[in-house]
């Protein structure tokens, strides 16, 4: 086992297309507009093309952030030697400490919805099909993603191309079809704050909806773990961050502003996630069979999504494995693919216990919910950090590195514009839009608390027996065959 964590990842195994993709399919676009996005509408009502917009800007504060220390520290850790180098290695273990939690919780989350999703649409169609009869499909995506995350990160990123660019083709052609039924009715007026819901007029209606619709964006940062296995990867994370953070908030701008048009903007304020007012209930009503691709788009996106995931959690998992802050048997690699199997063996286990066992003790839809608030609770913070990192990472480095706007105003306004995110994720009611969570949902700080204790703990213990370890944490491994390997200049820590 030794000889197999010492070789590594595969290098050089994928390009800018699939780790583009790989965030791409990580931020889930068509269940995010088909699901998540509308949650917004609530408040924003027929503005809320104008708070996607918003979403938008705040969302690219923190990519950016992402992307320059990505291209500055490429590893399999990412966010976690992000944290070590810019703050602090026992930050950066703590980082990376609940980001493997909430990552290896991702596709389990989307078994969920592929689950429920499925056994929902085939019950409207056949009356005979059982509606709660949803685990037969959660366990055969299981078996797809352990399958192709087995097969090495090139099989597995593919994958998730083709799974990437069909979602948003689908959703791409149904949008310029809403555009062109609007006809008359397309109007720039929903960029504005006019359309806004009853109760939440103007700007606050906006801010509201862009609130709830920036959760959408998480997994920007996805393409970073790959950053061991990826060509030329200081160049290319840098461009698939932001690439991935750009492009598909434009694809929500766009998809949103063709749905608000074609269904109304003073009545959008009652559009969701189901029913006759939504994406699929307009389909069925107006454009016929349509709607079977705006379904299957949906349930490729859980499986694009879990896929994208399930890579971000055994990457970030075999980092920390390897400099022995997590179980050593999680570094372990395939003799032939190179993927980490222990990770992939552990990953699908999680995935199918937490999908059936929290699907069964509650039912799929909450344990939905309550996976999705632990984990947008927990990504949310790791955002904040990274930003905070960021800022800490460039001042360390010196003035000629240092540029005033990009390392340190857009951090600060990626803290400002994801904290109320946090507070809404958590039900914390700062604010008059945000719902106080209700159990078993409320279950979720708890939880998150518990697990963060335990790292704490886990942490004092390696500082007070191996120290060491906690330093490797902000440890860049690709810079060890750089012939400057050491030089702070380069990101590198010298050993």
């Amino acid at each position: 086992m030794s000889a197999e964590v010492a070789v590594g990842l595969r290098r050089d195994a994928v390009g800018l297309r699939e780790v583009l993709f790989q965030s791409i399919t990580a931020m889930a676009p068509a269940a995010a507009v088909a699901a998540s996005i509308p949650s917004g509408a609530a408040f924003a009502g027929g503005s809320l093309p104008l708070a996607v917009l918003i979403a938008l800007v705040a969302c690219l504060f923190t990519a950016s952030c992402v992307a320059e220390l990505a291209r500055e520290l490429p590893a399999a850790g990412s966010v976690a030697t992000y944290a070590a180098q810019g703050l602090h290695p026992a930050v950066g273990f703590l980082v990376g400490w609940g980001y493997v939690f909430v990552e290896a919780l991702v596709p389990p989350l989307l078994l969920l919805q592929l689950g429920f999703t499925t056994a929902g649409t085939l019950h409207d169609e056949w009356a005979s099909y059982p509606a709660d009869l949803w685990w037969p499909w959660s366990l055969a995506g299981a078996a797809v993603i352990g399958a192709a995350g087995y097969l090495g990160v090139r099989a597995s990123a593919r994958f998730g191309t083709v799974l990437g660019v069909f979602e948003i083709a689908v959703f791409l052609v149904f949008a310029g079809w809403l555009v062109v039924r609007a006809g008359s009715h397309n109007t720039l007026s929903v960029f504005g704050t006019s359309h806004t819901a009853q109760g939440y007029g103007g700007v606050s209606g906006v801010f509201a909806g862009s609130v709830y619709t920036v959760l959408a964006f998480a997994g920007f940062e996805a393409a970073a773990p790959l950053a061991e296995e990826t060509r030329d990867p200081r160049r290319t994370m840098h461009r698939a961050v932001l690439g991935a953070a750009l492009g598909i908030g434009l694809f929500y701008v766009a998809t949103t502003y063709a749905m608000t048009v074609y269904f109304g903007p003073d009545r959008f304020a009652s559009f969701g996630a189901a029913g006759e007012a939504s994406w699929e209930g307009v389909a069925r009503a107006s454009f016929g069979l349509f709607w079977i691709l705006l379904f299957l788009a949906v349930v490729n996106s859980t499986i694009a999504n879990a896929n994208a995931n399930a890579n971000v959690s055994t990457r970030t998992a075999f980092a920390l494995a390897r400099i022995r802050v997590l179980p050593r048997v999680l570094a372990t690699l395939h003799p032939r693919y190179r993927s980490p199997v222990a990770g992939i063996a552990v990953q699908t286990v999680v995935a199918v216990g937490a999908a059936l066992g929290l699907g069964f003790g509650y039912d799929p839809v909450t344990a939905f919910l309550l996976l999705a608030t632990v984990i947008v609770t927990v990504v949310v913070g790791v955002y904040i950090v990274v930003n905070l990192a960021c800022a800490g990472y460039f001042l360390r480095r010196g003035r000629a590195a240092l540029k005033p706007v990009r390392h340190l105003l857009l951090p600060l306004l990626g803290i400002v514009a994801f904290v109320p995110a946090l507070l809404t994720a958590a039900g914390l009611p700062a604010f008059d839009f945000v719902t106080k969570l209700t159990a078993p949902v409320s279950y979720a700080g708890p939880v998150v608390g518990v697990w963060m204790a335990a790292g704490v703990i886990v942490l004092l213990v390696l500082i007070r027996r191996h120290p060491e370890r906690i330093a490797e944490t902000a440890r860049v491994h690709l810079d060890e065959d750089h012939p400057h390997a050491g030089d702070p200049q380069n990101g590198a820590v010298p050993r």
